[in-house]
């Protein structure tokens, strides 16, 4: 049996994509399928080895991460395929063939990529998360810049058009968020997660605001603190090195929370909820922007044919619920300990935390744009990105930001903003009707 054969018989039979494999052989698709214009390339013997002894999504990301198996074609074709059962990729048949082509050694577990995430700790430990956060984004801020753009901003922009170029959209989002928050120069904004230091700049050079931005990313620290030199903001921007939870110079009159409660973790979102409590005045804003995860039912129209976009995506981000998913390729691989929670879960929470919410909003759609322009970005500069951080980690954001888009896009994958104020003697602070659109 070739491994081509394999594959083919792995799938029952029923091949979507074509497969071209290290020993010569091929196998064309055989069922009608998006992904008929994918090519799947076994590259090296060790692919097998790692399905083997890993069966399933683990063993299919490390091979691919490792370089031993190799994609053609629209990644979004990737999405759409089924995923067989781990009954048929260990049926006798086929571990016979394997044993038959690589011998027993071929059985044993190989090391796995060195760029995989191996957190140690107490789950969602200061020193744990401080682990996480640096494998994601200490990564380069030369290659998070051709991601993101000139922008350097991490999440979801908001668009008018599709038109609308990345750097308008993302200065829209930021502005959005200062509108809603009520900024000035009269308030005291705490950006928790703040990133490259867009938001708190943007509340600086725009509102005059005062900031404090905390992150625990050292790359993010020193970019953000050289921005507001540069920008000439320094005196009302300080950007810290600090877990939030460590913040203790509070009252703020606004907190902004974009793109960071993924990190906090079921178990920690008690503690956030009520830290940030403490840390507003009363009368104060809050807002909350994140990633969440549908309510539990299956939004694909084809339920009993799960799509990799849903079980891949929504397994990797943890969408089946708020545990941490350790085997997902995500997980490993990209957000480390990353949960996402139902944006009913996270209402109540505030509200039973004494935060009065008082809009949500939902930018689904936007972020499906923004992540084809962050794929785009980085298709362009490819090569660069490469010499930058190496091949495997380059195909690792390719694979993650495709299949997020692709996420955004059929709804197994949704973001929200959620405002919140502390109320001051019964009142929000709020003006009876809610005009926070940008003005550009």
């Amino acid at each position: 049996m070739t491994v081509a054969d394999i594959v083919s018989s792995a799938l029952g039979g029923h091949l979507e994509f074509r497969v071209e494999a290290y020993d010569g052989s091929v196998a064309e698709p055989t069922t009608v399928s998006p992904a008929n214009s994918l090519t799947l390339k076994i590259l090296t013997r060790d692919a097998l080895t790692r399905v083997a002894t890993h069966p399933g999504e683990l063993g299919l990301a490390r091979a691919y991460v490792a370089g031993d198996i190799d994609l053609d074609g629209d990644l979004d074709a990737l999405f759409y395929l089924s995923t067989p059962p781990l009954t048929k990729l260990l049926s006798k048949d086929n571990i016979a063939a394997i044993l038959r082509l690589l011998g027993p050694e071929g059985l044993k577990p190989l090391a796995p990529p060195p760029i995989e995430a191996t957190p140690r700790g107490l789950l969602h430990s200061r020193r744990r998360d401080a682990q996480s956060v640096s494998h994601h984004y200490d990564v380069s801020n030369r290659f998070y810049e051709m991601v993101l753009g000139p922008s350097m901003t991490y999440s979801c922009a908001v668009f008018r058009s599709p038109e609308d170029t990345l750097e308008v959209a993302q200065r829209r989002k930021v502005d959005l968020v200062a509108k809603k928050l009520n900024l000035s120069s009269e308030t005291r904004l705490l950006d928790v997660g703040c990133g490259w230091g867009t938001m708190a700049l943007h509340a600086a050079t725009t509102y005059g605001t005062s900031v404090v931005g905390v992150t625990l990313s050292r790359e993010q620290q020193r970019y953000a603190t050289e921005a507001a030199r540069a920008a000439g903001v320094e005196h009302l921007v300080e950007f810290r090195l600090q877990d939030y939870r460590d913040v203790r110079d509070g009252p703020f009159d606004a907190i902004s929370s974009i793109g960071m409660a993924e990190h906090v973790g079921r178990r920690g979102l008690d503690a956030y909820a009520q830290n940030l409590f403490d840390l507003l005045r009363p009368g104060g804003r809050f807002l909350n922007h994140a990633i969440s995860r549908p309510p539990s039912f299956d939004p694909d129209p084809r339920p009993s044919r799960a799509s990799l976009a849903a079980r891949g995506v929504q397994v990797a981000l943890g969408m089946r619920g708020p545990s941490k998913i350790g085997s997902s390729f995500i997980e490993r691989y990209v957000f480390p300990d990353g949960e996402l929670h139902e944006v009913g879960t996270l209402v109540t929470l505030f509200q039973s935390h004494g935060f009065e919410v008082r809009h949500l909003e939902s930018l689904r759609e936007h972020y499906a744009l923004t992540l084809r322009r962050w794929v785009a970005n980085l298709e362009k500069r490819y090569d660069e990105a490469v010499e930058e951080v190496g091949e495997a980690r380059a195909r690792v954001w390719r694979l993650y930001m495709a299949g997020s888009a692709v996420g955004f896009e059929r709804r197994h994958l949704e973001v929200h903003q959620i405002l919140c104020a502390k109320p001051l003697r019964g009142a929000s602070g709020l003006a009876l009707r809610n005009d926070f659109e940008p003005d550009f």
